[in-house]
């Protein structure tokens, strides 16, 4: 049982780089913020003296980044960078193009570029990782 959890123990680290042609929801630009929950993601445009107006919302499967956590494992990969899936885009993400799973360094990182939805533009460029705890980074 102990065994058990110590390999489902780690660290999701979702990382959100950049957004692009974001949105305008003031006069001429936005504040975006972007708001993760899980592989969930919603912008929204920060106002002082009113409700933060929604810019659009994208989601990504992590399906992919856990199975290739299990691949990872079975290989026994811990040093270099090798590609271990394909991911594309589907009904279950937001993927503006197909998006690589890798293993890098012992860590599982998917860097994908997500389309914004109920919203006339935007995109997320966000970067997920997977860190064993026992890796130790």
């Amino acid at each position: 049982m102990e065994e058990a959890r110590r390999d489902c123990g780690g660290l999701l680290k979702v990382v959100v780089a950049q957004g692009r042609n974001l949105a305008v929801r003031d006069f001429t630009s936005s504040d975006p913020y972007v708001i993760v929950r899980v592989a969930d993601m919603e912008v929204f445009d920060w106002d002082r003296f009113k409700y933060d107006d929604k810019m659009g919302y994208a989601f990504l499967d992590l399906q992919p980044v856990a199975a290739a956590t299990k691949l990872r494992r079975a290989l026994h990969l811990t040093a270099g960078e090798t590609k271990l899936r394909k991911v594309a885009p589907d009904d279950d993400n937001c993927l503006l193009s197909d998006s690589f799973v890798t293993c890098n360094g012992g860590e599982i990182v998917l860097d994908a570029r997500l389309r914004l939805r109920d919203v006339e533009s935007g995109e997320l460029f966000i970067t997920v990782k997977w860190i064993d705890a026992d890796n130790g980074k």
